[in-house]
């Protein structure tokens, strides 16, 4: 079973990713635009770990969206870690 940091953190990723489809990128060319790591990009997505509120802002401004766009519908109960 792949592991993920919270349900927030794979509803966000998930997010991320349609975005970043919708504007025909690949994860590296977001990579570059956001000036992080492709491979956080890559765990960011899937899920795997949640970026902190600086790359968060720098994936939307990458992605020319708001970065309340990003997280709209994250509830407070999607932070609870599984175990």
């Amino acid at each position: 079973m792949a592991r993920t940091a919270s349900a927030a953190a794979a509803y966000i990723g998930a997010r991320i990713s349609a975005a970043r489809k919708a504007r025909s990128m690949t994860a590296d060319q977001l990579a570059v635009a956001s000036r992080i790591d492709s491979s956080n990009i890559r765990g960011y997505e899937a899920g795997r770990s949640l970026m902190n509120v600086h790359s968060l802002v720098r994936i939307a401004e990458a992605l020319e969206v708001d970065a309340g766009e990003l997280l709209q519908g994250v509830i407070a109960e999607m932070f609870v870690q599984e175990r």
